[in-house]
Parts: C-alpha cells; sequence; structure tokens
C-alpha cells in the first residue's frame, strides 16, 4: 500500500476543492482506495508523520498564514524545512503544488531543495497554455511565474499567457528521494480538469516511487476548457 500524506489549504485556496482534486488524482494515476492511503494533516502534525516515512508529501499551502494581515506571520520554521529535507534525502517523495512554492525563504533548505519558487503572478486571472511532454491543454488560471533552477531540474511543462511565459512543471532526485513542483491550477474549474487531474496524478505516482523513469513523458490528450 502507497501511503500519501498531504498539507492542504491556505487563505487563498480552500481545503475542500483541493482534497477533491487530489483523491481523484490519486485513483486516476495509483489506484482504488484499497491501493493507497491518503491522510490529510494539519502543519502541526507535519514532523511527526514525516517520522512515519510516508511514500510521498503533497504540499499545497503558501507560507504565508495570513497574507492580507500581518504578511510577515509565516508557519514553515527552519526545525520544520530542515525536517521535510531530510525526509526526502533518506528516500521520501515531496510534491510542492500550487502556493506549496509560494512565500519561502529562496535561501531556505525547503526552497533550496526544490530547486525554484513562485515569484508573482498577474492580478487578473487568464487564460493559461500549458504545454510540453506530450501536453497541451488552456485553462483560466492564476498564471504563476516562478524562478527554476532550469540546469538542475528537468522542466517538462510550461506555461504562456498574454502576460507572458513561465516554467509550470519541473522534477528531481534529490539524495534517495524525490521533488516534484506543479503551478496549476487555482479555479475550480481548473483544479477540476481532466489534464490538471491527469498531471497532479502522474507527478504525484513518480514523487511515490510508481513511476520509474524520470523522463517519461505524460500523455494527456489536448483539452480546452475556458
Amino acid at each position: 500500500m502507497y501511503k500519501i500524506l498531504a498539507v492542504l489549504g491556505d487563505y487563498y485556496h480552500p481545503r475542500e476543492l483541493l482534497e477533491k482534486s487530489l483523491m481523484s488524482a490519486v485513483l486516476s494515476a495509483i489506484g482504488d482506495r484499497t491501493s493507497t492511503e491518503v491522510r490529510i494533516i494539519e502543519i502541526k502534525d507535519l514532523i511527526g508523520a514525516l517520522d512515519e516515512r510516508p511514500d510521498a508529501v503533497v504540499l499545497f499551502k503558501e507560507n504565508r498564514l495570513d497574507p492580507e494581515g500581518d504578511s510577515q506571520w509565516m508557519w514553515m520554521t527552519e526545525e520544520i524545512s530542515h525536517a521535510i529535507q531530510q525526509y526526502v534525502m533518506r528516500g521520501g517523495g515531496w510534491l510542492a503544488w500550487h502556493s506549496g512554492l509560494a512565500s519561502y525563504p529562496a535561501n531556505g533548505e525547503y526552497v533550496q531543495m526544490l530547486r525554484g519558487h513562485f515569484l508573482s503572478h498577474p492580478t487578473l486571472h487568464q487564460p493559461v497554455d500549458y504545454e510540453g511532454a506530450g501536453i497541451r491543454f488552456t485553462i483560466l488560471d492564476e498564471h504563476y511565474f516562478v524562478s527554476c533552477q532550469e540546469d538542475q531540474t528537468e522542466v517538462y511543462l510550461r506555461s504562456s499567457s498574454v502576460d507572458g511565459s513561465s516554467i509550470a512543471a519541473w522534477r528531481h532526485t534529490f539524495g534517495d528521494g524525490r521533488v516534484s513542483c506543479l503551478t496549476p491550477a487555482h479555479l475550480p474549474d481548473g483544479l477540476e480538469h481532466a489534464s490538471v487531474i491527469q498531471l497532479l496524478g502522474e507527478a504525484l505516482a513518480w514523487c511515490a516511487g510508481v513511476s520509474n523513469s524520470v523522463s517519461k513523458p505524460i500523455a494527456i490528450k489536448e483539452e480546452t476548457q475556458l
């Protein structure tokens, strides 16, 4: 049985929508509920849960706890970031999904492990085209612009909109573990889009060791949903 942990939801992203999207992705890429255990946990339980050596952890939560109030109030301490890095180094899988890339210190252990992080997004939602490794689809989305150490990871998805272009997904090994970063999606339609579900499932399966090839293309039919 594969064991998946997830920390989902923040000020701008309701947990319920993310949980539904995640479960759809797990079922599509790994298998039915009898072959996979998915636990949604709180931040306070993360370090202890990592000691249980799950196959993969999903983080969809930005570092700021109160972005509209005290924007300096962060949850990821040096102790937590070190525990995450050690978990992956020892063979764990980590999936940083959308806001799991946001507001973390660029020089901290966590971002060093990710080899990339969120920079900004336009105020308005726009149609965003995603393409790479046999994938092409368009959704109305919060277009994430990121910094990525492209020469130290495998970039397999790129994004473009009227606001510009960016990297949208990358993955690499880290110690004995695996790290994947995925920027879509933000709105309910995007989170429920078949291509996003497929992308999420493939990324999670790779992190958990279900897929053994780092460069395995992800086959998704072309779709557009606006």
